[in-house]
């Protein structure tokens, strides 16, 4: 499964270390004038070696676009694009190609595959979450034209310089908040719209945990503090407050959809950690190279394309563009 969505569908490609990585977005609506500015905006938001606890792999993020658009107009055809890798440094792995990194994905990888990429973690690096930015800023120009927006922030993020300095790394929360959505998006059982927000979000390496609205706050609540009371506001139907986050019954319910997103510490530490290698064998790694000490606020955009990408394919099923 390596696409997401029913009607606007975006499959991803390609490795950390490999020659590209890249997608192919399908069931983009023709005639629509991409701003290349803005994707150029968007990819920066995420772009390593912009801060001192950032990865320092310094990459252009130069975008070839391969089908689907003539002097930058949407034909409705398969829109094809791919972004070279051009600052790797494999050597970095190499000591680590017969060793399971802890909380890594080296060893499922391998158990599922036989063997794995070994090079920067492969397809289960975040490098590889570039093409979702893309088709994000896509989604997000499209989505526009309805007066829907979509904005996230950082909720929480450890201190990440103090974990920098001890060799260690730190997570955090992403909130993101949708606006303008209309009633009626998601279906009933199998298709409810925070189901589908959170089968993206989990899509994200490094991520935990997601919530809707008050999400695991409202365990504590009473039904009476929990309920969103309906009113007559101005003439349309709204609720006093937004504790379910604009989703009931797993659909929307108009107002803003709220989320939170929680990203676990980056795995990749400097400080020695016990583990085994592919033989069974005990050992020690502290494990070097160029390495995020935190997934936030890089992961912001990525929260952001894919909420824009869930919210566009969801106006699509309901007819709504």
């Amino acid at each position: 499964m390596n696409t997401l969505g029913q009607i606007f569908r975006l499959t991803t490609f390609g490795e950390s270390h490999g020659t590209a990585i890249g997608g192919i977005i399908d069931g983009c609506p023709s005639q629509l004038r991409i701003d290349f500015d803005f994707i150029e905006k968007e990819l920066l938001r995420r772009k390593t070696a912009q801060t001192e606890t950032a990865s320092k792999r310094k990459e252009s993020d130069h975008i070839e676009w391969l089908s689907g658009l003539l002097d930058g107009v949407t034909l409705g055809t398969p829109i094809a694009f791919m972004v070279r890798n051009e600052d790797c440094k494999t050597g970095d792995y190499e000591a680590l190609k017969d060793v399971y990194r802890p909380s890594h994905a080296d060893f499922t990888y391998e158990q599922k595959y036989g063997l794995r990429d070994w090079r920067g973690g492969g397809r289960a690096s975040a490098r590889t979450t570039l093409p979702i930015v893309v088709a994000g800023a896509i989604a997000k120009q499209i989505l526009k034209v309805k007066d829907i927006e979509v904005f996230a922030e950082v909720d929480y993020m450890g201190d990440a310089q103090q974990a920098q300095k001890e060799g260690d790394t730190v997570g955090g929360i992403v909130k993101c908040r949708i606006t303008g959505t209309p009633t009626g998006l998601g279906e009933p059982v199998f298709g409810k719209f925070s189901a589908e927000l959170a089968h993206a979000m989990f899509s994200l390496p490094a991520v935990k945990g997601f919530e809707i609205g008050d999400g695991f706050e409202m365990a504590k609540m009473k039904g009476s503090e929990a309920n969103d009371i309906f009113i007559n506001k101005e003439g349309k139907i709204s609720t006093l407050t937004n504790h379910s986050g604009g989703i009931q019954g797993g659909i929307t319910n108009g107002n803003d959809i709220v989320f939170r997103v929680a990203f676990k510490p980056i795995p990749s530490i400097a400080k020695p950690q016990q583990t085994v290698n592919k033989a069974g064998k005990p050992c020690e790694i502290a494990i070097e190279g160029r390495h995020d000490v935190c997934a936030l606020p890089r992961a912001v955009v990525l929260v952001e394309a894919l909420a824009a990408l869930v919210t566009l394919d969801g106006m699509m099923l309901a007819n709504r563009l």
